[in-house]
């Protein structure tokens, strides 16, 4: 039988977590379905989850007054959902749109900034972790942005 433990232990974003930061991680987490056009979160709305997606699609979303919904990043199986639980003031700067029919694993965001508090060097090892999935998603969004305005770099 496959638990949230194992489940995460084996997820690339998690791959080498010593196994007592693991369970702490899993005691902030739950097993969750999304149905299709289902909004997760809205930009400005209180961020406190993120999500490791085991099958379907999620469309990472900006709007524009001129252009309606952008879609920045679409995000499957393996991918993280929300990082802006980690990063005052708490709140999302995409628009996250189910796709297609999503389960996921989702991550309690208040609970791990306790326990982030309480054991600084589990903070420190999930901020190095978020910090690349940060890095990742504002190249991402650059190069949207760059293809969207028809700029060269």
């Amino acid at each position: 039988m496959e638990t949230l433990e194992r489940i995460l232990a084996q997820h690339q974003f998690f791959k080498e977590l010593s196994p007592e930061y693991l369970t702490l991680v899993t005691g902030c987490a739950s097993n969750v379905r999304f149905e299709q056009d289902q909004n997760i979160f809205r930009v400005g709305e209180e961020a406190n989850q993120f999500y490791l997606i085991r099958e379907g699609r999620i469309a990472l979303q900006l709007f524009s007054p001129d252009r309606g919904h952008i879609t920045v990043e679409t995000l499957s199986e393996g991918d993280i959902l929300g990082w802006s639980w980690l990063i005052p003031p708490y709140y999302y700067v995409f628009d996250a749109k189910v796709l297609d029919v999503t389960r996921a694993i989702a991550l309690d965001g208040k609970c791990l900034r306790r326990k982030c508090e309480e054991d600084h060097n589990l903070g420190y090892e999930l901020l190095k972790r978020f910090s690349s999935l940060l890095e990742h998603r504002l190249e991402t969004t650059r190069l949207q942005l760059l293809d969207l305005y028809g700029v060269r770099s």
